[in-house]
């Protein structure tokens, strides 16, 4: 039996920060309060005018090999998770395989909105299982939202920020991955996401009067709020019961970093102590597709994650997909 297990990890926050305070000068309105007690951030870091998606990708992707060992010419395939490319095509996988110098890999994107990175791991994790061909992958979550940010839309602004996580993924006889279950309810589509610029509605002048002269991310209609609450635990549950694992078994949740309250609730839902769910949007904001190999590569670098531990990822986004993991620490 072949098994992906994950060798390091890396991360990549911009220079720039932008404090609660200083959304609130950009509004011209009060938003830190609200924002600690409902949302749990208070600040988030933004990209450079210079910087593309595909900036952010390498910089996490270099610190991931360079913890690896493992040179870019080495790697099989690259996998970039983002839904917000460098371009609409040609795929950001192949700009961060040039800028890396990873001439052997192979290359795709997967856009599953904030779901995406735990939806590629999936996939990476199953192609190195599956064909002996593949023994070093490289998973980036790359975020780059602020770029489609109406910063006069407190909806927007106070939430999304910018980063980028990686890991590298190697072949292994003893177990790492050790299963996924992915789910989306679709008819949510509509209710989240950056709507101009695609054949359903082309970016020509008249459609950006709409959006303030840019695609810009949107938040057009509600979805339940105990959304990520009610299905978390559903994903989990039966993540595990494949596994033959418990929630007691898992040393470390990783969830979507959207909204700390909603982890609140969904650890007391599972009946597990909150210490076992860390977290980073304080401090980084809302990093979508980026914001769990973020979150897991900060758990790394404090300790948290030790041989052996049990490690359950949790995300959902736009769409709305949703998608889960169990690995159990190697590195």
């Amino acid at each position: 039996m072949r098994y992906a297990n994950i060798l390091s990890t890396g991360r990549y926050v911009p220079e720039k920060l932008l404090t609660n305070a200083d959304v609130e000068a950009i509004l011209g309105e009060k938003v830190d309060e609200w924002l600690q007690q409902n949302v749990g951030i208070k600040q988030r870091h933004v990209m450079a005018d210079d910087q593309a998606t595909s900036d952010l990708a390498v910089a996490a992707a270099k610190e991931a090999l360079a913890r690896a060992k493992v040179d870019p010419k080495d790697l099989d395939l690259v996998l970039v998770a983002s839904d917000t490319p460098d371009y609409l095509s040609p795929g950001t996988s192949s700009v961060v395989q040039a800028k890396l110098g990873a001439v052997n890999a192979g290359t795709y994107d997967i856009n599953a909105a904030c779901a995406g990175w735990v939806t590629a791991l999936d996939v990476a994790s199953k192609t190195i299982s599956a064909d002996d061909s593949y023994q070093r992958i490289l998973v980036v979550g790359a975020y780059g939202m602020t770029r489609y940010v109406n910063w006069k839309d407190k909806k927007t602004c106070t939430l999304f920020a910018d980063g980028a996580g990686a890991v590298v993924l190697g072949a292994s006889d003893k177990p790492g991955f050790l299963g996924a279950k992915l789910l989306a309810n679709g008819e949510y589509h509509d209710a989240l996401g950056i709507y101009t610029g695609g054949t359903s509605r082309p970016a020509t002048a008249e459609t950006l009067k709409l959006t303030d002269g840019k695609p810009a991310v949107q938040f057009v209609r509600k979805f339940p709020s105990t959304f990520n609450t009610e299905r978390w635990p559903i994903l989990l549950d039966t993540l595990l019961k494949r596994a033959d694992q418990t929630l007691d078994d898992v040393k470390l949740f990783v969830f979507t970093q959207l909204n700390l309250r909603t982890i609140e609730a969904t650890m007391k839902a599972l009946n597990q102590p909150m210490a076992k769910a860390h977290y980073t949007m304080d401090k980084w904001g809302y990093t979508g597709s980026a914001c769990i190999p973020m979150t897991l590569d900060d758990a790394v670098l404090q300790g948290k994650v030790k041989k052996g531990d049990l490690v359950a990822f949790c995300a959902s986004g736009g769409g709305l997909a949703m998608a889960s993991a169990l690995y159990r620490w190697t590195a």
